[in-house]
């Protein structure tokens, strides 16, 4: 049994094949027009930014993705990924990646 040394490594997740890690975005509380719904009530969200890209996807220039990009995405194959309380990470096929949102330059 190894004892850890006063050095902590930092953990990471990298996604594998052709997939990309996600921070989903919070689900809603309030609609647009100010009304508060009740906690059991939650408007699914299925937008969030790419946190990492595996090199499959990142040399496929199929692909016109990048880290930080938000995203829509099919949640139907999304395997969450119990990394950090605070965020919801999943990993989601790129083919799952159904949307990219772009500002205009």
């Amino acid at each position: 049994m190894k004892t850890q040394g006063s050095k902590s490594r930092l953990e990471t997740v990298e996604p594998v094949g052709k997939r990309v890690l996600i921070r989903k975005d919070q689900d809603k509380k309030e609609t647009k027009g100010g009304i508060q719904l009740p906690d059991s009530v939650e408007i699914p969200v299925l937008t969030g930014r790419i946190v990492a890209i595996s090199t499959q996807v990142e040399n496929d220039e199929d692909y016109s993705i990048r880290q930080y990009d938000r995203i829509l995405f099919n949640p139907k194959h999304a395997i969450p990924v119990d990394f950090e309380a605070d965020n919801q990470l999943f990993v989601v096929p790129v083919e799952d990646v159904v949307a990219v949102f772009r500002k205009e330059e």
